[in-house]
């Protein structure tokens, strides 16, 4: 190694240890979003909620997430859970021979679909029964962190609708 290559070495090692050493550091209630103490949860203090009180049918129904996203419940959900297989509330609106009636959204076709046979069924799935496992009510909280993500549809439907079945399978052969 010549000289000159390993005075170069040596400079940009001294630069580095000395750029590291002059890093600012931050206490650990300075880290995170709640500016608390990382290690202990009794100064903690949640916002509390501010779920939809709006009656079903009279609600502003938010776009999906992304395409094919389970769509916020927009409605009061008070007294509607707990939701079991004998004991569902959502469905007396949603199955779609009542959803356009009482102006809901229906329950997509995948849900009388079993993955498993890959058959459709004259029923809803006993897999998609609990309907709050992937739906929750939605909040009209401020989110700590502005949100950038813009989701892209392939049809201007896929903002209110689920085509799941349709395309599950895309590409594969």
């Amino acid at each position: 190694m010549s000289r000159k290559t390993l005075i170069l070495v040596s400079l940009l090692g001294v630069l580095v240890a000395s750029g590291c050493a002059a890093s600012q550091s931050y206490t650990e209630e300075e880290l995170g979003l709640r500016k608390v103490d990382l290690y202990s949860e009794k100064t903690v203090v949640a916002e509390s909620t501010a779920y939809s009180t709006v009656a079903a049918g009279e609600s502003k129904v938010y776009e999906r997430a992304f395409e094919n996203a389970p769509p916020m419940i927009p409605h009061d959900v008070e007294g509607m859970l707990e939701i079991s297989k004998e004991n569902n509330a959502c469905i007396g609106c949603h199955l779609p021979e009542v959803a356009e009636a009482v102006k809901a959204t229906p329950i997509p076709k995948s849900h009388f679909y079993d993955m498993r046979t890959k058959k459709m069924l004259g029923e809803l799935s006993q897999a998609r029964f609990n309907c709050n496992a992937c739906h929750a009510p939605q909040s009209n909280n401020q989110p700590l962190v502005k949100n950038e993500f813009s989701p892209e549809y392939r049809s201007k439907e896929g903002t209110a609708r689920s085509n799941l079945l349709d395309t599950l399978n895309e590409g594969v052969k």
